[in-house]
C-alpha cells in the first residue's frame, strides 16, 4: 500500500434525486449514477479511473440518495476492484464544498496526502495519476483538471485564466455573463488536506459576518435573507474565486474528450466517448461478429453476456446492449443504448435512441431520433416498460412509462 504519508482518498459527488430532473424519464427508475453508460453504471467511469491511482486507500461517494439505492452497488464495486467503496449521505445540501467538509473525519481516517475529488456527471478519460504527479510537482494546495472549448459554449462552465508557464489559476468566474477565456473547469481536482482549512475559513467568515451583522436593521435583515446558510459552501464561488491568483491552486489541462452528463441526450454521446475509449484500456469488453455464427458488429459495440442476439443482426457503432436483452433476426442497431429484459423484433431499426428497461419494439418498426444530442427531442427515449407495436414508426419522441404506440409519431413527448 505504501506509507500512510503517500495514500490517497477519492470522494464522488453522486448529488441526488433533485438533482436529476433533466434526466427524466429514465432517472425515475435508478438514481441517475447507476444509469448505463457503455453498459457500466455512470459511476462506475470515475471509479474505474481511481482505481489506478497510486497508493488509492479508499473511494467514498457522497450524495442525497437512500443509502439502500446503493447498498448493492457499492458491495459488488468493492469486491470487483478490491478497494473499499462507502455511500455516505448527506442530511441537507451543505454545498458542493461543504458536503466534502461535513465528512472530514471520514475522508481522513486513513491520514491520506491527497484528496481527489470528482463530480459523478463527468465524463473524460480521468488522467488522474498524470495529474496527481503534476499537482506534487506545483506544490500547491489544489490542482484543477481544465480543458480548452469553444468561445460560444464556454460560458456555460466555469471560466479560468491560467499562467502559460507556471500553469497557476490566476482567475477563476463561474459562468460569466461576458467571454473570460475558453479555459474551463471540467469538476475533477485533486487536494492537499489544506482543502478543509480553507473551507473551515468560510465559515468562520461567515460566522463573524453575521455577528457583526445588526439584527434591527431592515437592511441587515434583508442581507440575511439573501444570504447562505453559514454551513453551505460551495467549491467554485466561495474557494477557487478566493484563492485564484495567491499561489495555492494550479490547473491540468487534458487534450482528450470531456463532456457534462445532464440529459439522456449527452449519456447516448457520453457512452460511446467511453465505448471508444474502451479499445485503448478495456478491449475485452468490446463486442466482434461478421455474421456467420453471431451477428455483424460494426465499431465500438458492448453486449452484456446474457443478451441473446440473432446472427442476422447487424449492430453498431456506438451501441451499448445490456442484460437479457433480445435482438431478433434482421435488426439493425445505430447509436443507441439497449436497457435490460428489452425485446426487439425482426427487422427493426433503432437510431439515436434509448430503449427503456422491460420495453420491446415491433416487427419492422423504427424508432429513430436525429442524434442531436443538445436537444430537448435530439433523440428518442421509450420509458420503461413502453411498447412500440409492429410497423410503427416513432421520431424524435420521448415516450413517459407503460405507454403503448400503435401509431407513428413524430417529434412529441406522449405522456
Amino acid at each position: 500500500m505504501g506509507s500512510s504519508e503517500e495514500r490517497v482518498v477519492a470522494v464522488i459527488m453522486v448529488g441526488g434525486p433533485t438533482k436529476g430532473t433533466r434526466f427524466r424519464p429514465l432517472s425515475l427508475n435508478i438514481p441517475k449514477p447507476l444509469f448505463p453508460l457503455a453498459g457500466q453504471p455512470m459511476v462506475h467511469h470515475p471509479i474505474s479511473a481511481c482505481r489506478r491511482i497510486p497508493n488509492l486507500a479508499q473511494i467514498f461517494l457522497i450524495g442525497f440518495y437512500e443509502e439502500k439505492e446503493f447498498a448493492l452497488y457499492v458491495s459488488s464495486i468493492s469486491n470487483e476492484l478490491r478497494v473499499p467503496v462507502r455511500y455516505l449521505k448527506e442530511d441537507k445540501p451543505h454545498g458542493s464544498a461543504g458536503g466534502l467538509y461535513n465528512f472530514r473525519d471520514y475522508i481522513m481516517e486513513d491520514n491520506p496526502s491527497h484528496v481527489v475529488l470528482l463530480n459523478c456527471d463527468v465524463c473524460c478519460s480521468f488522467p488522474l495519476p498524470q495529474m496527481l504527479e503534476a499537482h506534487k510537482g506545483y506544490g500547491g494546495m489544489g490542482t484543477l483538471l481544465v480543458i480548452k472549448v469553444s468561445a460560444e459554449a464556454a460560458n456555460q462552465f466555469g471560466e479560468l485564466v491560467a499562467d502559460p508557464v507556471t500553469n497557476e489559476l490566476l482567475h477563476y468566474t463561474e459562468k460569466p455573463e461576458t467571454f473570460v477565456s475558453d479555459l474551463i473547469n471540467c469538476g475533477v481536482y485533486i487536494f492537499t488536506p489544506n482543502i478543509f482549512t480553507a473551507i473551515e475559513d468560510v465559515f468562520m467568515q461567515r460566522k463573524d459576518r453575521a455577528n457583526l451583522r445588526r439584527a434591527t436593521s431592515f437592511e441587515a435583515l434583508q442581507s440575511a435573507a439573501k444570504a447562505l446558510p453559514p454551513d453551505y459552501v460551495r467549491l467554485d464561488q466561495d474557494i477557487l474565486s478566493p484563492l485564484a491568483g495567491k499561489k495555492e491552486l494550479y490547473t491540468y489541462e487534458t487534450l482528450d474528450f470531456w463532456e457534462q452528463i445532464k440529459t439522456p441526450g449527452m449519456s447516448l454521446k457520453c457512452s460511446g466517448l467511453y465505448l471508444s475509449q474502451f479499445r485503448h484500456t478495456s478491449p475485452q469488453l468490446l463486442a466482434a461478429g461478421d455474421g456467420t455464427r453471431s451477428a455483424t458488429i460494426i465499431g465500438d459495440v458492448y453486449i452484456h453476456p446474457s443478451a441473446k442476439i440473432h446472427p442476422s443482426a447487424k449492430i453498431g457503432p456506438n451501441v451499448s446492449i445490456s442484460a437479457n436483452a433480445r435482438i431478433g433476426a434482421g435488426v439493425r442497431l445505430i447509436s443507441c443504448i439497449i436497457l435490460d429484459d428489452v425485446e426487439i423484433k425482426e427487422n427493426a431499426v433503432v437510431i439515436h435512441a434509448i430503449i427503456g428497461w422491460k420495453s420491446s419494439i415491433g416487427k419492422w418498426s423504427r424508432v429513430q431520433g436525429e442524434g442531436d444530442y443538445n436537444a430537448k427531442l435530439g433523440i428518442t427515449i421509450l420509458g420503461e416498460a413502453g411498447s412500440v407495436e409492429d410497423e410503427v414508426v416513432v421520431i424524435n419522441s420521448i415516450v413517459l412509462p407503460n405507454k403503448t404506440l400503435n401509431i407513428s409519431v413524430q417529434e412529441e413527448i406522449i405522456l
